[in-house]
């Protein structure tokens, strides 16, 4: 009797949970709150992609609910459909049953084409950005790029905080997931983070919102005080292209002009688009969006400024992030070089015409930047194969920009010394050809020259045969493995040391240039190995000998 009461209590336990479920149900899934939940949905989903192009998850209550949030929002974002599912920036993933009807069955997928869809999603890259879900992909599913959960199902415990980890993964500059409720289930989560962390409610889940909103309001502080001698609401008010491009690199020329500006700047900006991110539907957020897109353009542009061919050319707006205002909108591509005064390179960049505009520029500290870059480029490739010269070069420049940050000399300067130090990597291309030794052979020359007594000693000429010998015989040794095989390298060594005896090399030098030809050897080889993929048969003479022997062999025996 206890037995059968106890049986018939908790079916009518479970019955009364099922028709109280079926009720919220019916209300959350209501015609008019699925129209306000998609445009809801839609426009904070729209701000958090101008902040960061991350992706998003809804959770609801029931399939059918999936289904006509789904079709909703279709409704009000048709772009955002597409019946394939490798197209098309939504989905909604549920599973299926032989009874349901044809607006169900285009979201029910077998196990392999879910799988398949599962790496669509995860891929940062793919188009494929907001997914609807009632159960599937809460547990197991990891997407580090997932940085926003909207919740309209009532979830408790242990699932709850299963959910909410979906966006906790860490993921490049992600400084939180966003969790977006709209059931109502911020004591559930209170609970659930007590109970889990066993810390008695003292980290509170929910504080994170007015953490960033405090934040966002920090760095603007800090960034708009940066900027309290430059006038930078100019840019809003003026919608002529040239103005606002002037307008723009004064800010930039204003930043570079403080006291370690560019990092301070550039480091302070990033914590506030971090914090706007996460309060982005805020008041707060809402009032400085305007200036936050303009300091992030401008944050950007400093840091990642577009190049080609080692030179700053063009300037894109695109970078801009887009706040909703029209208040900062894209110009298109900005040509660099004609709004601050600098003549296009026809031929060379380091032509003398070319240097004398940046003197002539009126932004100092962006010509400074500009001039920088573009010599820091021209060592990298220009002196790729030489080491020695890539070496003094690139301290040249590293002791020239250091006396402009201590402020040991002005902008004026610094550009002439960067002038001077640029037709000095100009004059050093031609050494070779002065010389008459190929790059390979000026390279080791380098080496061998590296120290005045060899130079004083032997004089050009003798270094000149050495660095001729050295490169033909260092090049037989070159293979695509020959740096990680020790035996090769002793042989290297031993070579090196006996051609350096051979022409009278001064013995307290001997081993320091040996080094020195070694590096500057595993330097070359990786151009040597990939001339000899490219061509086999001369690739070096050893080979080359080998490569007729090995013709005229296949030849004698056509003729037999």
């Amino acid at each position: 009797l206890i037995y059968e009461f106890t049986e018939q209590e908790e079916k009518s336990v479970v019955d009364e949970e099922k028709a109280k479920w079926s009720t919220i149900e019916a209300l959350a899934g209501s015609k008019p709150r699925i129209e306000q939940l998609a445009k809801s949905i839609i426009n904070h989903f729209e701000m958090r992609q101008l902040i960061g192009n991350g992706k998003a998850m809804i959770v609801c209550m029931s399939r059918r609910i999936c289904v006509e949030l789904h079709n909703e929002i279709k409704k009000l974002k048709p772009e955002w459909y597409h019946k394939d599912d490798d197209k098309g920036l939504m989905k909604v993933v549920m599973t299926g049953s032989a009874s349901d009807g044809k607006e169900y069955a285009e979201h029910t997928r077998n196990k392999e084409k879910r799988k398949e869809l599962a790496k669509i999603f995860k891929d940062p890259k793919s188009d494929f950005k907001l997914v609807i879900v009632r159960d599937m992909w809460l547990t197991g599913f990891d997407v580090p790029c997932m940085n926003t959960l909207y919740i309209d199902k009532i979830i408790k415990h242990h699932n709850l905080m299963q959910t909410i980890a979906r966006v906790n993964r860490v993921y490049k500059d992600k400084e939180a997931g966003l969790v977006i409720d709209f059931i109502g289930i911020a004591d559930e989560l209170r609970k659930a983070v007590t109970i889990y962390t066993q810390t008695a409610g003292k980290s509170d889940p929910l504080s994170y919102g007015d953490q960033a909103i405090a934040i966002l309001k920090e760095k603007y502080e800090v960034v708009t005080d940066m900027l309290h001698k430059c006038n930078y609401k100019e840019y809003y008010k003026t919608t002529n292209s040239k103005k606002r491009v002037d307008i723009f690199f004064k800010i930039e020329e204003y930043i570079l002009g403080l006291e370690d500006g560019k990092k301070r700047f550039v480091r302070n900006v990033q914590a506030l688009m971090k914090a706007l991110d996460l309060a982005i539907t805020s008041d707060e957020a809402k009032a400085i969006r305007e200036d936050a897109a303009l300091f992030q353009s401008v944050s950007r542009s400093l840091m990642k400024t577009e190049t080609e061919g080692g030179i700053s050319r063009s300037l894109s707006d695109s970078v801009i992030k887009q706040l909703v205002s029209k208040a900062v909108e894209a110009e298109g591509e900005i040509d660099v070089f004609k709004h601050l005064n600098i003549q296009r390179p026809e031929i060379s960049i380091l032509s003398d015409k070319f240097l004398e505009s940046f003197q002539n520029m009126e932004y100092k500290n962006l010509a400074f930047e500009t001039l920088k870059k573009l010599l820091a480029d021209e060592i990298r490739t220009r002196f790729k194969m030489n080491k020695i010269e890539n070496k003094k070069f690139s301290k040249m420049l590293e002791e020239a920009i250091l006396k402009y940050q201590n402020r040991s000399i002005d902008s004026a300067q610094i550009i002439a010394e960067l002038i001077d130090l640029a037709k000095n990597i100009r004059t050093a291309q031609t050494r070779g050809e002065e010389l008459g030794l190929s790059d390979e052979e000026i390279a080791f020359y380098d080496a061998l020259a590296d120290n005045d007594s060899a130079r004083d000693i032997l004089g050009d000429d003798v270094l000149k045969k050495i660095a001729r010998e050295l490169s033909e015989k260092v090049r037989e040794k070159a293979s695509i493995d020959w740096k990680l095989r020790e035996s090769v390298r002793a042989e290297l060594r031993v070579m090196i040391k006996r051609l350096l005896k051979k022409y009278g090399y001064p013995p307290d030098k001997t081993a320091m240039a040996t080094d020195l030809v070694l590096e500057q050897a595993e330097v070359l080889s990786s151009k040597w190995t990939e001339d000899d993929e490219i061509n086999p048969y001369t690739s070096s003479t050893e080979s080359a000998n080998w490569a007729v022997a090995e013709k005229k062999e296949k030849y004698s025996d056509k003729k037999q």
